[in-house]
């Protein structure tokens, strides 16, 4: 980003007013929030993240899951419960990683906070300045309870300070009043009360000049402070926005860094889960089945048939599998 836009963009026509500087001023606190809320958006996930962890580790460590498998589904089975234990303890790292970027995002914005501070404290005093050399030049009550809701010491000031402009303005007057004076009784009164006006008329011209040049002496001064608080609230624009374009862009790259371990947990969740379905590819049905015969098997030689014994005829006792001789009873 090459120049500034805040310099150029946040002025009033009223030298009183305060708007531009309070706008962004209000703009920075908005984004001082927003940083806030994402901190404890981080909080809360990682108090999330823990809690999923440690009931994942609870189920994993003791719940049964298939206990009784034997061969190759129950080496499955150790692999899933083993992997399921480490996608656990994955999700309880999260969690203490998600804290740290809380904190660093707590840090910056404190770090901006007392950066900005130097700055505040120079433009109150800028605008203070201001406030009150414009009192002190111009005339009109106005022009105080304009700044009185902003400042209660301007009307303090304003009660207690002559105002060079009204002081001139009033002097004009009195000046006009004596030359007319002057002329209106040129041919009415005695010498001795002529003289009493024009020596009024020459003390009021000296009061007007001295009024005069007092009043240009304020507005320069005035003009000065303004040219002074022009430069601090330039200097300002430039300090407040290199340090909006930090936040917006530190404020980026922690959301960008968030989804990444969020994009990054789901990947090695996955890669954890893959070992699973690789020890699933070595289930054999067939070994398994061979395996539990060879360890359980209780013989190969299954009950003899049932042969049909008759009382009376011994030698008739046998019979072929599956059938037996009806009896031979004697008459």
């Amino acid at each position: 980003m090459t120049g500034s836009l805040f310099k150029g963009n946040f002025w009033s026509s009223d030298i009183l007013s305060n708007i531009g500087y309070d706008s962004i001023i209000q703009h920075l606190n908005n984004g001082r929030k927003n940083c806030k809320e994402f901190e404890d958006f981080l909080k809360e996930r990682a108090s999330i993240e823990e809690k999923y962890g440690k009931d994942l580790l609870n189920l994993s460590r003791k719940k049964p899951c298939g206990q009784s498998e034997i061969n190759t589904l129950k080496r499955a089975l150790d692999v899933f419960k083993q992997q399921v234990d480490n996608v656990a303890q994955y999700h309880i790292q999260l969690a203490q990683t998600l804290r740290e970027e809380a904190r660093k995002m707590e840090e910056f914005r404190e770090k901006q906070k007392l950066q900005r501070k130097k700055t505040e404290l120079t433009m109150d005093a800028a605008h203070k300045q201001k406030s009150l050399q414009f009192k002190k030049t111009m005339d009109g009550w106005g022009g105080c309870f304009r700044v009185a809701f902003c400042s209660p010491v301007s009307i303090l000031f304003w009660l207690i300070t002559t105002k060079a402009k009204k002081n001139y303005e009033q002097k004009c007057r009195d000046k006009d009043d004596a030359e007319l004076a002057v002329h209106r009784n040129a041919n009415v009164v005695n010498p001795k009360q002529q003289e009493k006006l024009f020596v009024k008329l020459a003390t009021s011209k000296t009061a007007v000049e001295d009024s005069d040049k007092a009043y240009m002496q304020h507005v320069n001064t005035l003009d000065k402070v303004r040219e002074e608080w022009q430069s601090e609230h330039i200097k300002a624009c430039e300090v407040l926005e290199a340090q909006e374009c930090e936040r917006i862009n530190f404020f980026r790259n922690a959301l960008w860094l968030h989804v990444n371990q969020l994009s990054q947990q789901c990947v090695t969740s996955d890669s954890m889960y893959e070992e699973v379905r690789k020890s699933l590819e070595m289930c054999s049905i067939e070994k398994d089945i061979e395996y539990f015969v060879n360890q359980r098997k209780t013989g190969q030689t299954p009950p003899a048939p049932i042969v049909y014994e008759n009382f009376y005829c011994p030698q008739k006792n046998t019979a072929p599998p599956g059938k037996a001789t009806g009896p031979n009873l004697g008459r």
